[in-house]
């Protein structure tokens, strides 16, 4: 019988937090991921099945929605990411193939991502510095995928500003920290 010890995606056995000034950092490992895309033809059906799970409007281009179990991120057209807790989701695409049926295809995405919150009040001053998202009217609710340190990472504003959440591929999760922390340290 192996003896497996889960860890993080920066290989601790808890989530990382980092605090520079007034600006933390946080892994957080216990995230649920899942790709939804309509299938050619459902596109409308599968948009209705999406807002019956989330109990709240189907995020458009530029945003995400947080519903009561679930929170959605708009990553192509008809095609969104599903996140949950992952102590109640761990998988999360069997959960959820079968309230789609043949309206969209699913895919477990929990493995390939990691997730990153930057909070406090100066997040922007590390933002400007780490990838191209023009912060003027990015509010809570709005969403964007963008390069950070050759990465191909989305970020969603969860408060205003004040915190985001940051999703990038789980392989580079401790390039991806090195470059926020890097960011971090020269922004603050």
């Amino acid at each position: 019988m192996h003896d497996l010890t889960p860890i993080t995606a920066l290989g601790g056995a808890t989530p990382r937090v980092d605090t520079v000034g007034d600006v933390t950092l946080t892994e957080v490992p216990n995230v649920a991921l899942a790709s939804v895309a309509a299938r050619f033809g459902q596109e409308s059906a599968c948009a209705k099945r999406l807002k019956s799970l989330l109990g709240a409007t189907v995020p458009e281009p530029g945003r995400a929605a947080i519903g009561k179990d679930y929170a959605a991120l708009w990553t192509g057209p008809d095609q969104w990411m599903l996140s949950a807790d992952f102590d109640t989701h761990e998988d999360i695409a069997a959960q959820v193939k079968s309230h789609f049926s043949d309206t969209a295809s699913v895919t477990e995405q929990t493995d390939a991502w990691t997730c990153f919150d930057l909070t406090g009040p100066r997040v922007n001053a590390v933002l400007e510095l780490m990838c191209n998202i023009d912060l003027t009217g990015f509010e809570t609710g709005h969403a964007t995928r963008t390069g950070i340190h050759h990465l191909g990472c989305f970020v969603i504003c969860t408060d205003a500003c004040q915190s985001v959440r940051i999703i990038g591929p789980r392989a580079s999760a401790g390039s991806l920290h090195h470059a926020i922390t890097t960011a971090m340290v020269a922004a603050l």
